[in-house]
């Protein structure tokens, strides 16, 4: 098989997928192809109590009893909805299960403005009505209809940032678990196979957009995942996420510790200048969120990959948060500018290592933005 820029999780992680496979004794809901235990064990990593012979690392950081019941709604004839702030780990924590239910997490439905109801359902293939008419053979299936046919999960991504419409299309799929096919006299319903379900993601920040009607909640199990605030769990996802960035580069570099806890501490500092804030101006327009961590941690180690001596500096890392973060001009770059001047600047002439380098990067990088 060919290199690919972003395997799925159940290529990725296909060894780990087979073994676990091969030592499952449990029972299976439906055609499922690990047991509620294994999918479990296969997202937040196995333990010594395990017995098993070789060690599955963790993939996603929260709370255990949001997998738990992730993994239960699945296995009822409900919808998962994974809600939260972005980059909470949503989509990923849906690709994992998807991976370990049916092996096949790539079933996905992207919501937008520009999703229509032929995306959750079928399209035809113009030139085949044209030569042959409509025929399920001239009927392209959408992922969703690809997973009810299998009898696997599909999955829905930014549910709230569909139309009405499209959502609407959801509850009959949802309820009946059928989708009609009235421009056929034959073969015209395709129903459900045992295993079909639906995971869908929302951002809790899109509240307004396209708001879920009561009929279509109804028809979904919540599980809210929160924003990741211990500190602890967070440098693990984010440890994590840098190591499998560093291996997909093909770099060898070594973050030290003392630069990471920056990284960490500089985003809880303005978690909570934002929530003492008393108006959107006062606030950055980033939602702060774990994810962007890691996307300024990779652009810092990619900068000094390519444009600097290899050795990741703090500096580079300042001038990376400044560039990430300042996205309106000029509220964002004043608000950085009051956090340089009113904490690091403080806190270098204490604490000294790190955080002057921290601070002189920072000023550098929004004078050049200004």
């Amino acid at each position: 098989m060919s290199e690919m820029l972003r395997a799925p999780a159940e290529v990725k992680y296909a060894d780990e997928l087979d073994y676990l496979e091969s030592v499952d004794t449990g029972p299976k809901p439906f055609s499922w192809r690990l047991s509620p235990r294994m999918v479990r064990l296969f997202v937040l990593g196995s333990e010594r109590a395990d017995g098993l012979e070789r060690e599955i690392p963790q993939k996603w950081f929260g709370d255990r009893s949001f997998v738990e019941r992730s993994i239960v709604t699945l296995a009822s004839d409900r919808g998962l909805l994974l809600i939260g702030d972005p980059g909470t780990g949503k989509s990923w924590l849906a690709e994992l299960l998807s991976a370990a239910i049916c092996r096949n997490s790539t079933l996905v439905v992207q919501g937008t403005a520009g999703t229509t109801e032929d995306h959750i359902k079928y399209s035809w293939n113009v030139s085949m009505v044209i030569a042959k008419g409509q025929s399920r053979e001239s009927m392209i299936p959408s992922p969703i209809m690809t997973a009810m046919e299998q009898g696997v999960v599909g999955r829905f991504e930014e549910l709230t940032r569909s139309t009405s419409d499209v959502q609407d299309a959801l509850i009959s799929i949802l309820s009946e678990k059928y989708v009609s096919i009235p421009e056929l006299n034959d073969d015209n319903i395709v129903f459900a196979q045992p295993g079909f379900s639906i995971i869908a993601t929302a951002n809790s920040r899109d509240r307004g957009v396209n708001d879920l009607s009561s009929a279509l909640k109804r028809r979904f199990n919540f599980v809210r995942i929160p924003v990741v605030t211990n500190k602890r769990s967070e440098a693990e996802i984010v440890r994590f996420r840098t190591e499998e960035l560093l291996r997909r580069h093909r770099i060898e570099l070594d973050v030290p510790p003392t630069l990471l806890d920056i990284l960490l501490q500089s985003f809880a500092d303005l978690r909570a200048a934002a929530a003492a804030a008393t108006s959107d101006d006062e606030k950055l327009e980033s939602a702060l969120s774990t994810a962007e961590q890691i996307g300024v941690l990779e652009d810092a180690i990619l900068h000094s990959q390519f444009f600097g001596d290899r050795s990741l500096r703090v500096e580079t890392l300042a001038s990376s948060l400044v560039g990430s973060l300042a996205r309106r001009s000029p509220e964002d770059l004043a608000i950085l500018n009051k956090y340089l001047h009113g904490v690091v600047e403080p806190r270098a002439k204490k604490d000294g290592e790190g955080w002057a380098g921290f601070l002189d990067g920072g000023r550098q990088a929004i004078a050049s933005l200004s």
